[in-house]
């Protein structure tokens, strides 16, 4: 007849390793990125896209959720929101958003008004947002690009945020590095960019 005594003894060590490890990835810190093409992996694999390399990177320590997709705006980043918030529970958020606004030449005021609205949601999630610089190519006009890229850092000292430089600006000096359409980084500037964000994510997220 089995003896559960001798079973549970010999199963408990095993049993209580599983929990702290689920435990532990429960209290796991998050970074998710809230952002578009740019750092969705335009025309790439999730895998190859720069936060999937800087989640391999960290090894998970923060672990970092790719919550991009192509084509969104700030209002389509604002309405998903919620249930990636809900469903992620993250410490931080980097907001990438507002490019494809710019490129489509909506309203600076419209744009900053969304993006205000991103930052109020993630900060009544106890979440700490920060707020990624965007910049258009200069063929859209010095006055509107101009107020364009000003929404950044008057919403990061409105909000006492951090601002985190456009990483497309050091990209766009490497023509090797970006696809045909001249907007978008090819695979091959991902691990760059990984880098890049990496060193100036980490005094962000990793204080303690």
């Amino acid at each position: 007849m089995m003896n559960f005594n001798n079973v549970f003894r010999w199963h408990y060590p095993f049993l209580l390793l599983c929990l702290l490890l689920v435990s532990r990835l429960a209290a796991a810190d998050t970074l998710m990125v809230l952002g578009d093409s740019l750092s969705a992996g335009y025309r790439m694999s999730a895998s190859a896209a720069w936060p999937s390399l800087l989640n391999k990177q960290w090894q998970q320590q923060p672990r970092v959720i790719n919550a991009s997709i192509s084509g969104d705006t700030a209002a389509q980043g604002l309405a998903r929101l919620p249930s990636l918030l809900k469903q992620h529970q993250p410490q931080w958020v980097l907001i990438e958003l507002g490019g494809n606004d710019g490129l489509r030449g909506f309203p600076p005021d419209a744009i900053a008004l969304n993006l205000r609205k991103v930052i109020d949601d993630v900060k009544a999630a106890n979440a700490k947002p920060l707020l990624m610089q965007i910049r258009l190519p200069a063929n859209y006009g010095r006055r509107y690009t101009e107020a364009f890229s000003g929404i950044y850092p008057d919403l990061a000292q409105q909000y006492n945020i951090p601002l985190v430089p456009f990483f497309m600006e050091q990209v766009y000096l490497k023509p090797e590095w970006m696809q045909q359409d001249g907007i978008h980084p090819n695979p091959d500037a991902q691990p760059f960019i990984a880098n890049l964000m990496a060193k100036e994510l980490a005094p962000l997220v990793k204080q303690q």
